[in-house]
């Protein structure tokens, strides 16, 4: 969604194209950043409280970006640099999870699955925001309504059962 919408909803604040376009790349740049972290911190920490951080700090910036906009160019570069940290930082956690759970040997499949997911859901989450714009005249609700979708993903996080209590129990 932010990658589909942000140059727009820039836009509808008078910010040129060219400096949204920068933000975007800016969050690419902090991408790299935060999904090599990322990585480190998976092997060393639970992923569930990985993940249970990432989508809820996610789904905080998508909840501060309608004030970004309509705030300071500082508040945009915040954005960009806290949002560009988790953008894929999720991938780890998300690919370690998958390992634990199903093996090795089906891990690679299964991710291959919560990939498709993913993508189904950003589709959708893509095609709603500009909907939700056309209706409104603002992308505030979209940002809004998915920056509280990622704070009960977070809370879905953390209520995944470890590996063992799972073996343990049946």
């Amino acid at each position: 969604m932010i990658g589909t919408h942000l140059i727009a909803a820039c836009g509808d604040y008078g910010i040129p194209e060219v400096m949204a376009a920068g933000l975007l790349a800016l969050m690419g740049i902090f991408d790299l950043i935060g999904t090599t972290l990322s990585g480190w911190l998976s092997d060393r920490f639970d992923s569930r409280w990985l993940l249970f951080w990432y989508y809820g700090l996610r789904g905080l910036s998508l909840l501060f970006l309608p004030y970004a906009l309509d705030g300071s160019p500082t508040s945009l570069i915040i954005f960009s640099v806290f949002y560009g940290l988790d953008w894929l930082a999720t991938v780890p956690p998300t690919v370690k999870l998958a390992s634990q759970e199903f093996g090795k040997e089906k891990s690679g499949m299964i991710f291959g699955w919560v990939v498709v997911a993913h993508q189904l859901g950003a589709s959708f989450a893509a095609f709603g925001a500009g909907v939700v714009r056309e209706w409104a005249g603002t992308y505030a609700i979209a940002f809004v309504v998915a920056g509280f979708i990622c704070l009960i993903a977070a809370l879905m996080s953390i209520k995944i059962k470890p590996a063992e209590m799972v073996k343990a129990m049946g």
